[in-house]
């Protein structure tokens, strides 16, 4: 038995060693017989003529598209769609029904508190002042919203009715949206949902730091903080124009303080040149950025 296997073994290493000696003729180079070497000579061609019709498809020019050529061109579509931006006020201009456009001049009162949620609110133009008033009537002032912002995002999250009051603080243009209007626009809309967010966590840190600031630092401090932050101090340390005649006594409610402290302070800001009052009809008040120097300052 082991004679019968030894001599099987060797029997197919030899056809295996012929089979890979042939020429492209099918001639054997040896040890393989005519009909032998016909029949593997057919074998042979007929791959290669396999091979010849397979190469062309395995053509550099024909290959498809690999990952590495893939991705730099979604890489690039990615970017094209990111450099052409996202514009909210022509988004929510073109949503359809439940939206319009209103004019609100100054002092005038947008919402008061108490009235139904059913509506969200964006500032095209203008600045909005949000107040609150206790049980007792007294009343602060909780945030100025400036233009390209919300405000009334509390219907959104269930809210019935309103917690503060928003009145214009200059001529105003702003645009209502349905509460329904809202939720759809930001099913519908990823990048406007994604710019909403991004709002509403800013939101929420200006409330954050604004506890941190009233529970450690100074009033002296947390007024040169409201200033810069009404001016929107940040943009290449160039002072801007805060709101028109802004009152000491909404500063007063806004820093947590009283008005005589804040006439105290505002005074000294402007002997130390960190302030300016342009004065005219309007009474507008420039914040410089040395004024950084009272908020940094230990």
């Amino acid at each position: 038995m082991p004679d019968l296997w030894s001599k099987a073994r060797r029997e197919v290493r030899t056809q295996y060693r012929s089979a890979a000696h042939r020429t492209p003729s099918g001639q054997a180079l040896s040890g393989c017989g005519n009909v032998k070497a016909h029949s593997c000579g057919q074998n042979m061609a007929g791959r290669q003529k396999s091979a010849v019709k397979i190469a062309p498809v395995l053509h550099s020019s024909h290959r498809p598209p690999t990952p590495a050529r893939i991705i730099p061109s979604m890489k690039l579509a990615a970017g094209a769609r990111k450099d052409q931006g996202f514009d909210p006020n022509v988004f929510l201009a073109t949503i359809g029904d439940g939206r319009k456009i209103i004019s609100v001049p100054k002092k005038q009162i947008i919402f008061a508190q108490g009235d139904n949620a059913d509506a969200v609110f964006y500032v095209q133009e203008g600045k909005v002042r949000l107040t609150v008033v206790s049980q007792i009537g007294k009343e602060a002032t909780i945030g100025i919203v400036s233009e390209k912002n919300f405000f009334g995002e509390g219907s959104l999250a269930g809210q019935l009715l309103r917690m503060g009051s928003a009145a214009a603080m200059t001529d105003c243009e702003i645009l209502r949206v349905d509460k329904k209007a809202m939720m759809d626009a930001l099913h519908r809309e990823p990048m406007f949902s994604e710019l909403f967010v991004k709002y509403l966590l800013a939101r929420n840190i200006r409330y954050e730091e604004d506890l941190v600031d009233q529970l450690f630092n100074s009033s002296e401090k947390r007024l040169a903080r409201v200033l810069l932050l009404l001016a929107h101090f940040g943009k290449e340390g160039i002072p801007e124009t805060v709101v028109p005649k802004i009152s000491q006594e909404t500063l007063a409610e806004m820093v947590g303080t009283t008005r005589s402290r804040v006439s105290f302070f505002m005074n000294r800001f402007r002997k130390l040149g960190f302030i300016h009052y342009a004065g005219g009809t309007e009474g507008a008040l420039q914040v410089h950025s040395s004024l950084l120097n009272v908020v940094l300052h230990d």
